[in-house]
């Protein structure tokens, strides 16, 4: 099996809209909740939300191609941009069908079809459609735009696992370039989901918190007045590269992705099983992958989107892996971001990798009253952030339907 790195890694986010910008609000503790800008919230049980901010695509895409892509594939450009510009990447002195892109979304163009449906209607059901309403709106758009932008020639394809789906991107990029398949792959997660039929959907779900009046802390996983998880928007982008192939050209190696493991609750549409069956084999699969022990991991970003019945089981799951009080640090960065749908595993991936890069770990945040007694069990790392050396690191994600991906990142050592 060959060894696979992270040379590069971009983020746009609702507390950053760059990788440096969003490590940088994350230790600090910053919420990105605020009230609804997009549209008018104010007859939904919801009216907030983790939006980008201070953000305009058009210094990075110019208006006529800008004017072809959904929200969600711009995200997707926008990130990666940064990603192969902190990588150092010269295509033209690469093989383009040794490098490939495997991006994740879970809702894809929502926005364009929300808004050519609108259209529709409003003008008597006459069917004059946008010539790009359909590229727009496909899931698998943003993985194509990549490849075409870049001249990449390799393995191009989406996934679509839910709120699982840029872990699972990124396991599957894993595994290609440890397989020998690819040099080199651009992975991650965008979405855009700050709209009405996504908001108003997941109110019908009961999912979302109706929290108006506090909304700044109303992301509060494990806390026991938590009512459902915030709406967040962005993209993560990370350069996954074979270890010669990144040595070969000097890359700038920050860390090391070591395991996967994926795997189906095979409970319930939208609920997880309330034990963690599935998250618990997620966790002992990448363990597994990685050939390291429980023991060894320093730090888990848990998928925690505090909802009442996910965030219990996941910590049900994480106390059958490592027990106890075990030096273990935990944190809920949700209670920052929000929920980025299938871009979460994308953003919180590039966290682990900061984590072991840099040796500190970023709080969760808003969290008072630990429900249950798993406040006494574990260090969910509650309001600040902690200096420790952490030599690998979990980032779980969890998707409607039952998925499961966990990935599992090394410090790097040459």
């Amino acid at each position: 099996m060959k060894r696979v790195v992270i040379t590069g890694i971009g983020a746009l986010t609702p507390i950053g809209n760059t990788a440096e910008e969003f490590w940088k609000s994350l230790i600090e503790g910053k919420s990105g909740a605020a009230p609804i800008t997009k549209f008018d919230a104010q007859y939904f049980k919801t009216k907030f939300a983790c939006e980008l901010k201070g953000f305009d695509p058009l210094k990075f895409i110019e208006k006529s191609e800008a004017r072809k892509y959904d929200m969600f594939t711009q995200y997707a450009l926008i990130a990666v941009g940064e990603a192969v510009k902190n990588a150092n990447i010269s295509f033209g002195d690469l093989n383009p069908h040794r490098i490939g892109v495997i991006w994740g979304s879970a809702d894809g163009g929502v926005i364009t079809f929300e808004e050519q449906y609108s259209e529709y209607i409003a003008n008597n059901r006459t069917p004059k459609f946008n010539p790009f309403f359909i590229p727009k709106r496909l899931v698998n758009i943003a993985s194509g735009i990549i490849s075409i932008k870049y001249g990449l020639k390799g393995i191009n394809f989406t996934t679509t696992s839910a709120c699982a789906a840029s872990n699972t991107a990124l396991i599957d990029a894993f595994n290609y370039i440890r397989w020998g398949k690819a040099d080199m792959i651009i992975t991650g997660g965008s979405e855009a989901p700050v709209n009405q039929s996504s908001i108003g959907g997941f109110n019908a779900l009961k999912a979302l918190s109706t929290n108006n009046d506090n909304y700044s802390c109303a992301s509060r996983p494990f806390d026991v007045n938590r009512d459902g998880f915030v709406m967040g928007e962005g993209a993560g982008a990370i350069i996954l590269e074979e270890y010669e192939s990144a040595k070969k050209r000097n890359a700038p190696i920050i860390a090391e992705i070591v395991g996967g493991g994926m795997a189906a609750d095979a409970y319930h549409l939208t609920g997880t099983h309330p034990d963690g069956d599935g998250a618990y084999n997620g966790i002992m699969l990448s363990l597994e992958d990685a050939g390291i022990k429980a023991s060894e991991v320093g730090y888990v970003n848990a998928h925690a989107t505090s909802t009442p019945m996910g965030d219990m089981s996941e910590l049900k799951a994480i106390e059958r892996v490592f027990g106890v009080n075990s030096g273990l640090n935990i944190s809920a960065t949700k209670s920052m971001t929000g929920h980025l749908l299938g871009a979460a595993g994308a953003i919180e991936a590039i966290v682990c990798i900061n984590v072991v890069r840099n040796d500190i770990v970023p709080p969760t945040i808003n969290t008072e009253n630990v429900d249950g007694n798993f406040g006494n069990k574990f260090d969910l790392t509650l309001g600040k952030a902690v200096n420790k050396t952490v030599n690998y690191a979990i980032s779980n994600t969890f998707g409607f339907g039952g998925h499961i991906a966990t990935a599992l990142f090394k410090k790097y050592e040459d």
